[in-house]
């Protein structure tokens, strides 16, 4: 991946023909400049839980995806998961109707289900409501399978303390992405998990065994295990800025670190708080709180994680782009159609101005946002 002076992308039937010279244009293309801005991969978020003043939880249904899509396509994010927190099992199971619902109308922006929990560890909860954890039953193992089967792509987080290796072997070999998450496991049980189909980790250092000289925990884990990819949550609360240069640093590959919102209702509103399993979240100062002061979710989008990374961490803005775009999508096994402007891949795009704010937001070809959406 490279910059591209002087050029311009090709664009047919929603798909992305490449990026070629100016002068190389084909005759009879119709012509749209970008006035010096950059054109970038459209951004891939694996963990939104809400938008637009919806908070999925809330509204498990395609209208609320609609307008969470809709929310964050504003900010760059032009493919997401509706990601449900910890619910009871008629929520789970309103969620995953509504999202094969929206696979079914092909919503735009929409990229699957992430389901975190209720399979979770206590210990670890973080703003979880305890009341509603469990372990994860054979009902609830057929359930995901069976939706894997008719989602275009679904991710769930769980904690080895409530579900077997044999589950997870399972849930692998049906297509479903298993990611650790909220668990005080350690890192030796983590790659057992990883041997059993487990390739990604929630949202890095949040809610889960810390790293320690003695042992690594599922952070060590993380790091030190090239196949394992891991989110992380870069809004100057969860993470501190010199952890992040810590992990960029020492990250095994080919697995990556990749940004995630973990958003929650308030992008893209004016909203002071919201009720979470019936607890009440408040806004103050870029942050989402309990009232005991638990993080809740985070109060920030893509394009402006990307700026933390850029201006706080010091990480190069090449760098940020693809934490936000290409390695989710390689993290989900999906970087032949998101992510990149390669042949073939979906023509998601964004347009960013030189304070890297989003001017305009393209999926599959069409603007979502901007002058002329």
């Amino acid at each position: 991946a490279s910059w591209h002076e002087d050029s311009a992308l090709l664009i047919k039937d929603g798909r992305s023909g490449g990026i070629v010279s100016v002068e190389k244009l084909p005759g009879g293309a119709v012509i749209e400049q970008a006035k010096g801005n950059m054109l970038v991969p459209g951004f891939v978020d694996l963990q939104v839980n809400g938008g637009g003043g919806v908070l999925f939880n809330d509204h498990p249904d395609l209208a609320g995806i609609r307008r969470i899509c809709v929310a964050h396509s504003r900010f760059g994010s032009t493919a997401l998961m509706p990601t449900l927190i910890t619910d009871t099992p008629e929520k789970t199971n309103a969620a995953i109707n509504a999202a094969i619902a929206a696979a079914r109308e092909n919503v735009p922006g929409f990229l699957g289900l992430h389901l975190e929990g209720p399979h979770l560890s206590h210990k670890r909860k973080g703003a979880h409501s305890a009341d509603l954890l469990r372990p994860m039953s054979r009902d609830d193992l057929e359930a995901l399978i069976s939706a894997r089967q008719r989602l275009p792509n679904l991710l769930i987080t769980c904690a080895p303390e409530s579900v077997t290796l044999e589950q997870v072997r399972q849930l692998a070999a049906a297509g479903v992405c298993v990611s650790l998450g909220h668990t005080d496991c350690s890192r030796d049980t983590a790659l057992a998990y990883v041997e059993a189909g487990a390739g990604l980790v929630t949202h890095l250092f949040n809610a889960m065994s810390p790293l320690a000289h003695r042992e690594p925990g599922l952070p060590g884990a993380a790091l030190d295990s090239g196949r394992l990819s891991a989110g992380l949550i870069v809004d100057g609360f969860h993470v501190d800025p010199a952890v992040i240069r810590i992990a960029l640093r020492s990250k095994a590959e080919p697995g990556r670190l990749f940004l995630v919102t973990d958003a929650m209702s308030t992008i893209g509103s004016e909203s002071n708080g919201f009720e979470l399993n019936g607890r009440r979240v408040f806004r103050r100062g870029g942050r989402l709180t309990l009232e005991d002061g638990t993080l809740a979710g985070a109060d920030i989008d893509m394009a402006a994680s990307i700026r933390v990374l850029t201006d706080r961490v010091g990480a190069p803005l090449e760098t940020a782009l693809r934490m936000a775009s290409l390695y989710p999508a390689q993290a989900l096994g999906i970087a032949g159609r998101k992510g990149t402007l390669v042949v073939g891949a979906d023509a998601d795009f964004v347009e960013l101005d030189s304070a890297q704010r989003v001017v305009r937001s393209v999926i599959g070809g069409v603007a979502v946002f901007g002058d002329d959406a």
